[in-house]
């Protein structure tokens, strides 16, 4: 089915839809320059990157790493789960390093946790974290290269929770923003980053408990580093990762994701200058809001006397988001649609369409099917039956042969309303050109029967008895003297012309 409405919605488009092609003399800002040696900064709800310095080369990534150990967390475990310090999670890391105080038996809910994690930075935490997770720090790993690689990292490898300096332990800027857009996506995520502090429950050490604080210092007011619409990110830093900063910053309906590598006490200015560019050379628009080109196939046609536009109802995800730079302008847009779906698309997605400007992603909105199943019922079951035939047919073509040959209980088919909308349509294109063809030949049949009506005449003109050639012949005559006739009445044409051209066969002839 998912096949078959491919191919018809595709039919409908190609004759519906305008084009859209971004104009050459448009251009894509890049006057930016950061001290460090990577840096990246994109729009996290279209992915689009606005700007980047050595996005893909690899670097050792220090605490962000922390951002990633919190993502799988979080998709694993409850909140209210309990984790147990052992001794390896406390022990198994370098000395002097950020710790929360925890002690061999401590225990914290994964909650505790995961604010000690991106707040405190504590490594402890992250290895007992692991542990909870995966039996060891070693089986985390593997489950951190396995979500990397689902989010489309290509770039990294990862072999601690921690992000402690070890050599098979590096990232990309571009694979720490893939992994930073997708912890936003998760709401608790973003409110436990975002916290200015925490109170972890007494322990060991802190028989008191211990309230933490972030270590970043950009969504802190009351700090010279602070900036406007900045809630959140992670630091890190290592002897041999140097500086390292994931910020998370928010104007209007832009969110924005700045990632530096390996810089030299260059991080939060370098930070500064991502995100100024990014808010100030970049605009946000919603798809739905200017793209018509998927949702105008309503129309008058009819299905057993019902209004396609009461049987279904394309529309773009309102959500759906693309970023282009300051001045330009959506007909500068090129789309296409993309029906490979992730499990994250939203109910009733039938297709993404993928926005480009000047070859650069521009960002996403999914094609969603707005289906009113009530108007079902009131289908003719005929009509209801050839359509099922056409989507069991359709369905079946994929099962194993094995399976025909066991009796199966039938089941209702369900037919979205789309296909037959689509089928309408097609229907309507057919009826028309029969239609047509056949007023065509409708009209060739009336001439052909005004010709021989003439030709009769005209044969009973020129005396009964005539046999067809004669008459043929005589009617190439006549049109021959009457051709004569109008060239011998001619006008001649202007007179001084008439005589430079004699003058001018005089002057040949007296050449010779």
């Amino acid at each position: 089915m998912k096949k078959l409405f491919s191919f018809l919605l595709s039919f409908v488009l190609l004759f519906t839809g305008p084009a859209m092609n971004a104009r050459a003399e448009d251009v894509w800002p890049d006057d930016i320059n950061i001290e460090a040696e990577g840096g990246i900064v994109m729009e996290a709800s279209t992915g689009t990157i606005l700007s980047g310095k050595n996005i893909h080369e690899t670097f050792y990534p220090a605490s962000i790493t922390k951002i990633l150990t919190a993502l799988i967390v979080l998709e694993t475990c409850n909140l209210d789960e309990t984790v147990t310090f052992s001794h390896d999670a406390i022990y198994n890391v370098e000395s002097g390093s950020t710790s929360a105080g925890m002690d061999v038996g401590d225990t914290l809910s994964v909650q505790d946790c995961l604010y000690a994690l991106l707040l405190k930075s504590a490594n402890e935490v992250a290895n007992a974290l692991a542990e909870h997770v995966a039996g060891s720090i070693d089986d985390f790993a593997v489950l951190m290269n396995q979500k990397a690689a689902s989010l489309g990292c290509a770039d990294s490898h990862f072999a601690n929770p921690s992000g402690l300096n070890n050599e098979e332990h590096y990232t990309s800027a571009y694979d720490m923003a893939l992994i930073s857009q997708a912890a936003l996506q998760n709401p608790v995520f973003v409110e436990i980053d975002s916290k200015l502090y925490y109170d972890l429950p007494p322990t060991k050490r802190n028989p008191d408990g211990l309230r933490i604080y972030p270590g970043h210092r950009m969504f802190k007011k009351n700090l010279a580093e602070y900036y406007e619409g900045c809630f959140g990110g992670k630091t890190g830093y290592t002897t041999l990762a140097g500086n390292t900063l994931v910020t998370f910053a928010r104007r209007g309906n832009m969110t924005l994701i700045a990632v530096v590598l390996n810089g030299r006490q260059s991080h939060y200015r370098d930070t500064k200058k991502l995100l100024d560019f990014g808010f100030n050379n970049f605009k946000n628009l919603a798809a739905a809001e200017f793209d018509h080109t998927y949702t105008s196939i309503e129309n008058d046609m009819t299905i057993a006397g019902l209004p396609t536009s009461e049987l279904s109802r394309l529309q773009l995800d309102p959500e759906g988001m693309l970023t282009l730079p300051v001045s330009g302008d959506f007909s500068t847009v090129s789309s296409h649609l993309n029906y490979d779906l992730p499990d994250n698309a939203p109910a009733g997605a039938i297709a993404r369409v993928d926005y480009s400007w000047g070859g650069r992603n521009a960002g996403f909105a999914y094609l969603t099917l707005d289906t009113l199943e009530s108007v079902t019922a009131a289908m003719p079951a005929a009509l209801l039956q050839q359509i099922a035939d056409i989507t069991a047919a359709d369905e079946s073509s994929t099962e194993e042969s094995a399976a025909a040959s066991e009796p199966q209980e039938l089941e209702r088919i369900r037919v979205p309303s789309f296909v037959w909308k689509i089928l309408g349509i097609l229907a309507a294109v057919t009826a028309a050109a029969a239609i047509v063809t056949a007023y065509m030949a409708y009209r060739r049949k009336k001439e052909a029967e005004a010709r021989r009506i003439r030709r009769q005449k005209r044969m009973e003109r020129l005396g009964t008895g005539a046999a067809s050639l004669e008459f043929d012949l005589q009617m190439e005559r006549r049109r021959r003297e009457m051709q004569e006739d109008r060239t011998r009445r001619r006008p001649r044409g202007n007179a001084p012309a008439r005589r430079g051209a004699r003058r001018r066969r005089r002057r040949t002839y007296s050449d010779r």
